[in-house]
């Protein structure tokens, strides 16, 4: 039997780390995972990139490596944010080309969808329109990875694929609140709040709606694609859209996770973002009709529960 060699980029994020606890349980004797964090590679250099494909010889890649932030990051630095995924993207395809990898399955988001579209989205609407302008760099250089996938694939006969998850959380986030997303930020403040004695902030009015996925449920879809995905078209990896709730409902689970009795304030002059991104999963649900989702409260009990045993190291 062949041997596989995953490589992950981006192996000490997030979504890498939830993939290595998954594994860690579920592991095969003809698969090696290896976990790359930016200290084994700059993935803007070429040359660092190169070498780093020749040491371990993978089969297969896993891309995550990617510069990444919150709404009020994004809109300060659309074009580091578009500049630098380009370079990176860019060296992971060519890298995985010249290197003959059997399959490349990367990373895109839900907020590369158009700004203007019906509701639900899906993955054939991609490319119908530009996308919400106040991350238009990080988007484009996202969707961007769709169109090489497919060149790659016409031109070269590459099987280079992508997933596009929804709002990712889980242990291992990155908690800062001006650099992270929304869930690890509100955790953040709810913890500061709480030790504090101090008003617990959310920055907008609360009513827009997400779909969020635990880390460790979106590893186990992530490793299912590895294994078993054979499109070149991305698929959605999101929650049910039974399943959406309010940013001002994730505060609330995240303030009783905390136990925290305190103030709340709602900074109403803060951008909100868009009001919705609902995604439909009924392409993942044609392949796994009955995988199961952790719910949401649970998860983000677990993830605080993460945060306070492991303050002292969390990124933030």
């Amino acid at each position: 039997m062949e041997k596989k060699v995953v490589l992950v980029t981006g192996g000490s994020g997030l979504v890498g780390k939830g993939i290595q606890t998954v594994i860690n349980s579920d592991k095969r004797e003809d698969e090696e995972w290896i976990f790359l964090s930016s200290k084994d590679a700059n993935l803007l250099s070429e040359e660092e990139t190169f070498a780093v494909f020749e040491k371990y010889k993978p089969t297969h890649v896993i891309h995550l490596a990617a510069l990444v932030g919150g709404l009020f990051a994004n809109m300060s630095r659309n074009s580091d944010f578009f500049r630098d995924n380009m370079k990176m993207n860019d060296n992971i395809l060519e890298a995985s080309h010249k290197n003959k990898v059997k399959k490349l399955v990367s990373c895109l988001s839900t907020c590369i969808f158009p700004d203007k579209t019906s509701y639900p989205i899906d993955e054939t609407m991609v490319h119908n329109g530009p996308p919400h302008m106040s991350n238009f760099g990080y988007s484009y250089a996202k969707r961007m990875l769709d169109v090489q996938n497919k060149a790659y694939n016409e031109q070269h006969g590459c099987m280079f694929t992508s997933v596009i998850p929804c709002n990712v959380f889980g242990p291992h986030d990155n908690f800062n609140v001006l650099q992270g997303h929304v869930i690890p930020g509100l955790i953040n403040k709810a913890y500061e709040a709480k030790k504090n004695g101090t008003a617990f902030e959310i920055w907008g009015t609360g009513s827009p709606l997400r779909q969020f996925i635990y880390s460790l449920d979106l590893a186990k879809l992530f490793i299912w694609v590895v294994r078993e995905y054979t499109e070149i078209e991305p698929v959605i990896l999101a929650t049910d859209e039974a399943d959406e709730v309010s940013i001002k409902d994730v505060a609330m689970m995240i303030l009783e996770a905390c136990d925290f009795k305190g103030e709340v304030k709602f900074l109403t002059d803060k951008s909100d973002g868009q009001f919705k991104k609902t995604a439909s999963n009924a392409k993942l649900r044609k392949y796994l009709p009955e995988f199961k989702f952790v719910p949401t409260r649970e998860a983000i009990k677990d993830t605080v529960d993460w945060y306070v045993a492991n303050h002292d190291t969390a990124r933030r």
